[in-house]
């Protein structure tokens, strides 16, 4: 069941390109919507970092080819991500967004019909995600407040289930759900990367990427790639990607066990 609450809320916007009639179309088409609250606009990436870190909005129109920072500069520059649509002239850069964890992608020019059918996809992505991280905010509430920290419990296909930390092997984001790689099986889970991160030990459970959380323990071995990406290798011989953007997690626990990544590969 829908929370009423949740699905009234206004959508925080924000525009970012560098061409000011892109963003005085967007601005139009997005003014028609009384659902969504446009709280700026940005024309170049510089600009735009400072703007989402200090306005935190739920929606960025994302130009990628910019001076200086372009639009995957952006996302790289942030801890925290918003709900991004990419607009772009090139259509070469359709893969790379989705990469990116993108929502969805605009090409320019676009039709009145696209840009819609991409804002309520947005709309209803976005508020999934506020009712999903409310309504597991109320059970974690009325199980306990403070839950043993080898418990970790999560609702998967209407059931709530208790599990022990360490039988989480790792976990990828999968659309709107996350997937639990454990000892024995899987499980689809309706929660967000961040809602199951803030859930677990930081000791033990390091994020790789932004779509991937790796328990350390299952780690056997970490291989440079091109690019200044690592291919982590568990020990089941997994294969998992580890972005630039987050290698800081991994020397950071590395470096308790006086261990520097970068040397030592």
């Amino acid at each position: 069941m829908r929370s009423n609450a949740v699905w009234n809320l206004p959508i925080t916007a924000l525009i970012v390109d560098d061409e000011p009639l892109a963003r005085a179309r967007i601005t139009s088409l997005l003014k028609t919507d009384p659902e969504v609250n446009l709280v700026g606009e940005c024309g170049d990436g510089t600009s735009a970092i400072r703007t989402i870190r200090q306005l935190a909005p739920s929606l960025v129109f994302l130009d990628v080819e910019m001076p200086e920072v372009d639009g995957f500069g952006v996302l790289r520059a942030l801890d925290a991500l918003p709900t991004i649509v990419f607009v772009t002239a090139h259509p070469t850069y359709a893969i790379p967004a989705f990469e990116a964890c993108a929502l969805d992608y605009l090409l320019k020019p676009f039709k009145r019909s696209r840009f819609f059918n991409v804002l309520a996809r947005a709309k209803n992505h976005i508020r999934r995600d506020i009712e999903c991280d409310s309504r597991n905010a109320a059970i974690r509430q009325l199980i306990d407040a403070q839950p043993p920290r080898e418990l970790l419990i999560v609702k998967s296909e209407g059931r709530l289930l208790f599990l022990r930390k360490s039988e989480v092997r790792w976990i990828q984001a999968d659309k709107d759900y996350i997937r639990l790689y454990l000892l024995k099986g899987t499980l689809l889970v309706r929660e967000t990367m961040n809602g199951i991160q803030n859930r677990l030990d930081r000791a033990v459970f390091v994020r790789i990427h932004r779509s991937t959380i790796v328990n350390i323990h299952e780690i056997q071995e970490v291989q440079p790639m091109l690019g200044g990406d690592y291919r982590v290798v568990l020990r089941d011989h997994t294969q998992l990607n580890m972005s630039r953007r987050y290698r800081f997690a991994l020397d950071h626990l590395l470096r308790q066990c006086s261990v520097n990544l970068a040397k030592s590969i």
